[in-house]
């Protein structure tokens, strides 16, 4: 025997029993020797950490990072010879009845530890360890697989045609089906064909997944600052086993495997043999600007000045400073309200306008704040398909789409009027629950049953609706109620789902001169900073602010949680007629909790208050105005921002307005909804 393969299993030894390897080793065997049933192949996972390893014997620790394969069968004889000393499984033959896989807990943080197809070369032949990270885009439905299998030879004197195991086909990773269990394998002993005792197959669960290099996100903004041009494709992995069903589509993870080339016909694929996945969460910036800390503490007097002056100077590389104030800040209350948790608050925008050139420039402007903002190509679908899996499997594979992958981010449809009948419903229903739900038909993909797989889907939506257009194509309604849009064209439940609607065609914001002469500079030269502000508050500082905003934790004050639910239930009372009852959705109340809390992360606080309520509350207010009409509140068209804000004293006057709605809103809540308490301070 070789000295240093002898050195390395005296080492493996040692490592197995300093790690707690040998203890978990030993109960996994007592597994199999309870059940007292006979395998062709006895499966252990063992779990190694390189450093240390590498700290016991650096030969060992190289070994198995660059050459697993052969590692994994010096421990194969460590594990077999631990077995039969301590006599751990009765049923145990011979050594190659085990199998072991190897899990490194990480790679040494090189370069060449690296895998990425978006460089060149790709290194797909060398059967090792490499990380990878990417967004899962399509996942297939779980398999089996064939683990490992004993075979017999034919010829009746030859002795490998006895009941002991001594042809055993284990599975390789990147091995297809057919490496391990096939018809024309021949005896060694005597090259008489073998054939499989399929008593002892032992099968496994496997899934196909397609993942894709995070950079694909950046090409399906529709806008980027980023210039750069790169190349991007998706990578088949292969989850086995106890990683079957940990990956959800539309994630962002990192991977240890070994990559391998699967033949399919004529066809050859490069892919992962996964070995372990972890879920990545990019962790966000943990400061804002400079500038913006300056500003915030000179409006520190007021808690409605730093959010008019962020919505006021917001994409002034888009439109000039001072022009669409309510959208601009609906669109960073949007943005600040988008994360990956299952019950997040989520605030999806619908914009009735006649100016679309400029609205869609703003809004794919601002996806580009998010790292999962993605500009829907109408081409596409938006929510999950099916398709057969092209590995020659048959067997069904779910795709990823517009809104999955904008998970925890943004997903803008454009205009809504363009949309089917079938399309529109699906969005409401998505709206609705948060869910879609894919029907896989179990005739077509080679399944007993038919299965469905609920998607969540974690995002915000934008759209926007052509008024010009849409009036064309239908004949407009003549009994309007005062302050009330004709938004007829969409169905009624569908525009409810939105959380605001949003006309931005108040007079104050009609296409004025300085938005022309900014489109026109801007068609002479693209790349000028025409105002000083795109200086001082760039790009990036809007979105590092973003992206730190969004991560803060806000909490509603008693205060702001009273004023809520007073304005919800007088509205409820107000808002209400003898056929139908309120027309305020149940969906309200979510969403002002909603606005408030953004409108408090967008001031860079941690707790709702009441200011922040009455932010949310004029913005609802508005949107329900648009949907059904004015009602005993009777606000301005243009809540939020009555008139421009040019200076110091505009944003007192402001702050004055402010005070004057708040103190109506009280008024309102104690007429209309009489049982909630509200602490009314009088200056």
């Amino acid at each position: 025997m070789d000295p240093e393969i002898q050195k390395m299993r005296e080492v493996v030894l040692v490592y197995l029993d300093r790690s707690g390897g040998l203890q978990k080793f030993v109960h996994d065997c007592k597994k199999y020797n309870d059940s007292k049933q006979s395998y062709a192949v006895y499966r252990f996972i063992i779990s190694i950490n390189p450093s240390d390893i590498t700290e016991l014997d650096a030969t060992l620790g190289n070994y198995i990072l660059h050459n697993p394969l052969q590692a994994a069968q010096i421990f194969q004889s460590v594990c077999f010879v631990a077995i039969k000393t301590l006599s751990l499984i009765e049923q145990l033959q011979t050594e190659a009845q085990i199998s072991v896989l190897l899990k490194p807990t990480h790679l040494p943080p090189l370069p060449s530890y690296i895998l990425s197809l978006s460089a060149y070369p790709f290194n797909y032949t060398s059967q090792r360890f490499y990380m990878s990270e990417g967004i899962v885009i399509a996942m297939g439905t779980v398999t089996k697989y064939t683990q490992g299998a004993r075979f017999l030879c034919t010829e009746e004197t030859c002795p490998f045609s006895e009941g002991r195991f001594r042809c055993i086909r284990v599975h390789c990773p990147g091995a297809t089906e057919s490496a391990t269990v096939r018809t024309d394998f021949v005896c060694s002993l005597c090259s008489s064909p073998l054939q499989e005792d399929m008593k002892f197959r032992v099968l496994g669960d496997k899934q196909i997944v397609e993942m894709i290099d995070a950079k694909i996100l950046n090409a399906l903004k529709g806008y980027s600052i980023d210039k750069s041009h790169f190349r991007i494709q998706a990578f088949t992995l292969f989850l086995r086993d106890e990683l079957a069903n940990k990956m959800t589509i539309g994630n962002h993870y990192r991977i240890i495997g070994i990559p391998a080339c699967v033949q399919n016909g004529l066809q050859v694929t490069a892919c992962i043999e996964v070995n372990s996945v972890q879920l990545y969460k990019p962790n966000g910036p943990s400061f804002v600007s400079d500038n913006f800390k300056y500003l915030l503490s000179l409006t520190s007097s007021s808690c409605w000045r730093f959010t008019a002056v962020l919505a006021n100077i917001f994409a002034s590389q888009v439109v000039p400073p001072g022009t669409y104030n309510t959208l601009k800040l609906a669109i960073l209350l949007s943005l600040v309200q988008t994360c990956e948790k299952e019950n997040a608050d989520y605030l999806d925008l619908l914009i009735m306008t006649s100016d679309t050139l400029v609205i869609d420039r703003l809004l794919n402007y601002s996806l580009c704040l998010l790292p999962r903002g993605i500009r829907h190509p109408p081409s596409s679908d938006i929510f999950p398909s099916v398709s057969k899996d092209k590995h020659g499997t048959g067997s069904a594979s779910i795709q990823a789409c517009s809104a999955v992958l904008a998970k925890g981010g943004i997903c803008y449809i454009g205009d809504l009027s363009s949309y089917k009948k079938d399309k529109l419903e699906l969005l409401q229903s998505v709206l609705e629950s948060r869910t879609t739900t894919v029907f896989i038909p179990g005739k077509k993909y080679g399944e007993e049953a038919d299965q469905q797989v609920t998607v969540s889907v974690q995002t915000n939506f934008w759209s926007f609706v052509d008024v010009d257009s849409s009036s064309k194509k239908h004949i407009q309604k003549e009994n309007f109620l005062i302050g009330q849009m004709d938004v007829s064209l969409i169905p009624v439940n569908l525009v409810d789902g939105f959380g605001l609607l949003i006309y931005n065609e108040f007079p104050s914001c009609r296409l004025s001169s300085p938005v022309v002469h900014h489109i026109l500079k801007k068609a002479i030269n693209p790349e000028a900073m025409l105002y000083k502000v795109s200086q001082q508050f760039t790009t990036q500082d809007y979105e590092e602010f973003i992206l730190f905003a969004r991560n803060l934790h806000v909490e509603l004050s008693s205060e702001a949680e009273s004023l809520i639910q007073g304005y919800y239930l007088a509205s409820r009372r107000v808002r209400r007629d003898s056929i139908h009852g309120s027309t305020l959705s149940a969906s309200a109340l979510k969403i002002l909790i909603s606005l408030a809390k953004a409108h408090a992360k967008l001031s860079l606080r941690q707790t709702v208050l009441e200011e922040d309520a009455v932010i949310a509350i004029l913005l609802l207010e508005s949107s329900l105005t648009l949907k059904h009409g004015t009602s005993a509140l009777c606000v301005a068209p243009n809540p939020v921002f009555p008139f421009d804000l040019s200076d110091e004293n505009s944003l007192q006057q402001r702050d004055i307005y402010l005070m004057q709605c708040h103190h109506q809103l009280l008024k309102f809540i104690a007429a209309y909804s009489p049982g909630i308490h509200i602490n009314t301070n009088e200056e």
